[in-house]
Order: C-alpha cells, then sequence, then structure tokens
C-alpha cells in the first residue's frame, strides 16, 4: 500500500450518480424541453457540422481515415466532408476529429467541454446506420451532452487542472449516452453502457497543440458507441462506475460536487448554454481577440501603428496559450501573442489566420514580439484588458468583460450561417451549404438522418 494511501479522502456513501444518470437517458420523455433547448440543440448540429466539413481535407483528417483503411472498414456510416463511407465506430472517430480540428468547435462554458464533437459524432454515425429519424438523433443529442456536461460540471475544474482533457475524458460518458438513447437501451443497460465508458476516458493537455489534441473528442466518441453496442449484447461493467470510490469520478478529481449531477436534471438541459467560436482557437484567447479587434477597427490601426500591446489575463490564459514563438499553424492556436497579432492584422481570427503560412509571416512575427501579456487575479475567464500604445502617442484601452460568442454576447444564427458558409463552401459549394443549413434547420422533422448525412458528403 502507497505511503498515503490511508489518507486518501473518498466518499464511500456517493449517491448512485451512474444508475440516476441511465435512468434519465433511458425514460426522459422525447423533446421533454421547451424552445430554447430544441433551438441550442440544432444550433450545434450546424456548428459541428461546418466545423468537421471544414476541416475534412486537413492532414489530420487524411491520416486518420488512412490508418483506418489499413483495417478494411464496411461502408456504414458518412465521413462528414468527404466522399468515402466507413464502419460507424471508424466515422465517429474521424467526425469527431475534424470537427475539433480548427478548434472552432462549441463549447460548455461552465465547463469547456466541447460536446458536439463527442456526443453528435457518435450519435450521427449510429442513427445513420440504424436509419434513425431527426427527432430521435436529436433526443440522444440533447440527452448525451446533459451527461458529458453535468459529469465534467461536478468535477471541474480540478480534474482539468490535473491535466486531463476534460472533453474526451467525459466525452465518452455522452456519446455512450446518447448511442444508448439511439438503440432503445432499457436502464440495466445504459448503465452497463456508462459503466463501460467510464473505463476509457481520454486526453490529456500535453497534446494542446498538436494533431492528438483533436484525437481526443473523436476517440470518445468511438468508446462511447462501442461501450453502447458492448451493452446492448449484455456486456457487463460496475452499476457504480462513476461515483464508487474508484470509480472514474473520484479516481480522476479530487472535487466532486455529486448535486451538479442530479440538481433539476430533466428540467435544466445543458445545451441550453452552449456556446460558438467566432474565433478558431482555444475559448481562452477570445476575450483578447476580441479586445484588439475592437480598438484596430474602431482607430483603422495597421500593424506599425503599434509600438506595443499589453494584455492583463487571466492565468489559464498563459497557462493553454503561453506560446510565445509558435512554430505551425496548430501552435498558433495555443498563442495569445499571435493570435492578436493575426487578428490586428487581418481584422479577425477564423482558421486562414491559424495556417502555418500566417504563423511564419514577418509582419505577423514582428507584432507579437511587441506583445505582452500578463496574469491578473481581477480578470475572469471571459475577460480580457487590452492596451494598445501608438507610435503617435495614443494609449488606447478596451476591457473586454465578455467576449463574442459568450453566453453575454452569443452569436447569432446570421453569424453561425457566415461562419457555417466560410468552413463548408471551399469544400462542398455554396449551394449545398445553403442546402444543409436548411437541413439543419428543420432537422427534428426529418423522417430519416440518412438525408442530411448524403447532404454532408462530398
Amino acid at each position: 500500500m502507497p505511503a498515503d494511501a490511508a489518507s486518501l479522502i473518498v466518499d464511500a456513501n456517493a449517491p448512485p450518480i451512474t444508475r440516476a444518470l441511465a435512468q434519465f437517458v433511458a425514460v426522459h420523455s422525447s423533446r421533454g424541453w421547451d424552445d430554447g433547448v430544441e433551438r441550442e440543440a440544432m444550433r450545434t448540429v450546424l456548428n459541428w457540422i461546418g466545423c468537421a466539413i471544414g476541416a475534412a481535407r486537413h492532414p489530420a483528417a487524411v491520416a486518420a481515415l488512412a490508418a483506418i483503411n489499413e483495417l478494411g472498414p464496411s461502408a456504414q456510416a458518412t465521413v462528414l466532408g468527404r466522399s468515402e463511407r466507413v464502419d460507424m465506430a471508424s466515422a465517429a472517430l474521424v467526425n469527431g476529429i475534424t470537427s475539433h480540428t480548427f478548434d472552432f468547435d462549441d463549447t460548455h462554458l461552465k465547463t469547456i467541454i466541447h460536446p458536439g464533437g463527442p456526443v453528435a459524432s457518435a450519435a450521427l454515425a449510429l442513427a445513420e446506420h440504424m436509419g434513425a429519424s431527426g427527432r430521435q438523433f436529436v433526443d440522444a443529442l440533447v440527452l448525451g451532452a446533459d451527461v458529458a456536461c453535468r459529469v465534467g460540471g461536478a468535477i471541474y475544474p480540478d480534474h482539468y487542472d490535473r491535466g486531463w482533457h476534460i472533453t474526451g475524458s467525459t466525452g465518452m460518458l455522452g456519446a455512450a449516452a446518447a448511442c444508448a438513447r439511439l438503440l432503445g437501451l432499457d436502464v440495466e443497460r445504459t448503465t452497463m453502457a456508462l459503466g463501460i465508458a467510464a473505463s476509457q476516458p481520454i486526453g490529456v493537455r500535453e497534446q494542446f497543440g498538436s494533431m492528438t489534441k483533436a484525437l481526443h473528442p473523436g476517440a470518445a466518441a468511438r468508446a462511447g458507441l462501442t461501450a453502447a453496442l458492448l451493452a446492448r449484447h449484455g456486456y457487463t461493467a460496475s452499476p457504480r462506475a462513476l461515483e464508487a470510490p474508484r470509480g472514474l469520478m473520484q479516481t480522476y478529481s479530487t472535487k466532486w460536487d455529486w448535486s451538479v449531477v442530479t440538481d433539476a436534471l430533466g428540467q435544466r438541459f445543458e445545451i441550453a448554454d452552449n456556446t460558438y467560436k467566432p474565433f478558431a482557437c482555444g475559448i481562452v484567447i477570445h476575450p483578447s481577440i476580441d479586445g484588439c479587434v475592437q480598438i484596430a477597427t474602431a482607430h483603422r490601426l495597421r500593424a506599425d501603428d503599434i509600438e506595443r500591446i499589453e494584455l492583463r489575463v487571466h492565468p489559464l490564459v498563459l497557462e493553454l496559450t503561453g506560446k510565445k514563438t509558435p512554430r505551425s499553424g496548430l501552435e498558433g492556436k495555443f498563442s495569445v501573442y499571435h493570435a492578436c497579432a493575426a487578428a490586428i492584422i487581418f481584422g479577425q481570427a477564423g482558421e486562414a489566420e491559424f495556417s502555418d503560412a500566417v504563423v511564419a509571416r514577418p509582419d505577423v512575427v514582428a507584432l507579437r514580439g511587441r506583445i505582452g501579456a500578463m496574469v491578473a487575479g481581477d480578470i475572469g475567464e471571459d475577460a480580457a484588458d487590452v492596451t494598445i500604445h501608438c507610435r503617435d502617442g495614443r494609449r488606447l484601452q478596451v476591457f473586454v468583460a465578455h467576449s463574442l460568442g459568450s453566453l453575454e454576447r452569443p452569436m447569432t444564427d446570421a453569424d453561425l450561417e457566415r461562419k457555417f458558409h466560410g468552413l463548408v463552401d471551399p469544400v462542398l459549394r455554396a449551394a449545398r451549404a445553403t442546402q444543409l443549413i436548411g437541413a439543419c434547420r428543420t432537422l427534428a422533422d426529418a423522417p430519416d438522418v440518412r438525408a442530411l448525412a448524403a447532404l454532408a458528403r462530398a
């Protein structure tokens, strides 16, 4: 026994969280929520599909499909934005990867989980194979996102602070829940599906800035789908796999708040708080980018006008995005210095501004060298204080209390559609993108999700 094992703090009397979630997933009524939840589910689907199609030709997608093809997959489900059809587990994997590759996906801000990647990727792959209706898919998405975000909320931030990528390490639970719902599993077998998934958390933050970060939601999608299929055929797991002293939550965190999982379960739905990124990078950089764009736009600043930029930011900004000299576009997404420099020069921070070429541009490199960032204890995660000192002596300052894309300043439907076109038009052309937007809007009424999947195929 390790010397400190006796002092390990556990809760031996934790409530039956695994079974409570299984009961919720298995028996909650179809469309058992208000119009606001339903609307956000559709927006989540639209954003998720757009991000996945946009990255369909990225080297990460090409490499992943090359590996999958060595396994000889059967054609069961669509790879979004491509012509290939592969087995449903592999489709869940690749679509989860591509939906996160650009770091442009949805974010549940209370937990910084990206629920669309793992949950929607697993659910669509299975739903397509089954010929499920749009209503069945949307129900599964809402319930699966709730499971992932509630469990994540109960262990955040300790679990994340330890180095886990919480999208991957809770996403497999949401994916399992969504797939169990689609399969019509009863409470007992849904409990088993969650239990099987609980032994498959994936993703550590050391991988941020590499292709493997995007593997996390994809692998979580595949793991959750596999867990549900195993449970369907009688595979068993501990019915206390989440809450037991040696279960997922108490093993991977020293903080667990059971009430976050159970409070208003079935009455309040976490997908209602989902948000969407206007900038293609880590969410913690968004307030700084927003402030820089606001000042540069209002005063028509060019890079040469700027002597230096001072950022006061939350501690997570430098912890997660403190790379001073990124060497690639992926690393640029984890550099507050690059993100702000590119945003000022180009007036935006979409995927194009995080290309390898832009990261290496001399004017971008020069400007980011004049940007300083310091941690400020009074700055929240969604805030930033930006000051630009101009060569002509002007001192321009803005405090961003809530960045664009937050719950307080959400992206509108029109914003999301522009973003969707920007991602999808280069892959499938504008006319198809417009058709897909319409299909996402009316998805809940679709008799078969295969029509949506066909529209999303190249």
